[in-house]
C-alpha cells in the first residue's frame, strides 16, 4: 500500500510538472506523455482536483468546433504553483514597500532594472550563437529561461511569435509591484532585438506569462 501511494505521488508530481511547463493540457495529452491509460490519468486528475491542485478551464479553439463536447483543459491552481521553488520571501515585498514609500515608484523601477541585469547577462550569453532572426532568438531565450526556472517555450503564430513562461519566480512580489514585470519585458525586448508586448502575466492572475513578438521586425538594439 505504501509503495502504491509513493508511486501515485510521483505520477502526480510528473503531472504537475507537465502542467507547469505547458500551462494547460487535456487528460489525453497528459496520458499520452506519461504513458497512462485514460482511466488512470483521470484518476490522478480527479485526486489532484479534489486536493485543489488542478482546475479546469475552457480554451478557445480556432476553426469550426466538432460535434462532440470540448475536452477539458487542466491547469495548476495558484496554491499548487506554490509548491515549486520561489526565489524570494516576504521580506522582498516589505523591502519594496519601504523603497516605494521613501523614494517613490521611480526608485522601485530602478531597483527592478538592477535585479534583472544579472539575468540579462546570463541570458545574453546563451543567445550568442542564436543568430539575428527574432524567432530563433526567442527559441534560444525560452531554453535559457527554462534553465533559470521559468519553464518557458516559444511558438510561431500567424501574427509573429509568442514567448510563454509557465512559472514566475517572483509572481507574488510582482503582483504588487508590476515594475518587476516591466523590467523583465524590457530584457526580453533587448535580447530578441525588437519591440515586444506582454499580453498576460501570472502575477496578474493569468495561467501563463505571454509575450507577443511581432512578425515584421527590425533589430534596434544589441545585448553585447
Amino acid at each position: 500500500m505504501a509503495s502504491a501511494t509513493a508511486t501515485d505521488g510521483r505520477t502526480r508530481d510528473r503531472v504537475a510538472q507537465l502542467l507547469l511547463e505547458r500551462g494547460t493540457a487535456t487528460a489525453a495529452e497528459l496520458g499520452a506523455e506519461l504513458g497512462l491509460s485514460p482511466a488512470a490519468i483521470r484518476k490522478h486528475l480527479d485526486a489532484m482536483q479534489a486536493e485543489q491542485m488542478v482546475e479546469t478551464r475552457e480554451v478557445r479553439v480556432s476553426g469550426p468546433r466538432g460535434r462532440g463536447r470540448p475536452a477539458k483543459h487542466f491547469m495548476l491552481t495558484a496554491a499548487a504553483r506554490e509548491g515549486f521553488p520561489h526565489h524570494y520571501d516576504g521580506i522582498a515585498t516589505a523591502a519594496l514597500r519601504w523603497i516605494a514609500e521613501h523614494h517613490g515608484p521611480e526608485a522601485v523601477s530602478a531597483f527592478a532594472a538592477s535585479q534583472v541585469a544579472g539575468l540579462q547577462e546570463r541570458l545574453a550569453a546563451a543567445l550568442r550563437s542564436a543568430g539575428e532572426e527574432p524567432m530563433a532568438r526567442a527559441e534560444a531565450l525560452a531554453e535559457a529561461l527554462t534553465a533559470e526556472g521559468y519553464a518557458a517555450s516559444a511558438t510561431t503564430i500567424a501574427s509573429g511569435g509568442q514567448l510563454c513562461q509557465h512559472h514566475c519566480p517572483v509572481a507574488h512580489v510582482a503582483a504588487e509591484f508590476p515594475q518587476l514585470c516591466d523590467a523583465e519585458t524590457e530584457v526580453i525586448s533587448r535580447l530578441i532585438g525588437t519591440h515586444v508586448q506582454r499580453l498576460a502575466t501570472i502575477a496578474h492572475g493569468d495561467g501563463v506569462c505571454t509575450t507577443h513578438i511581432p512578425a515584421t521586425t527590425v533589430r534596434t538594439d544589441t545585448h553585447d
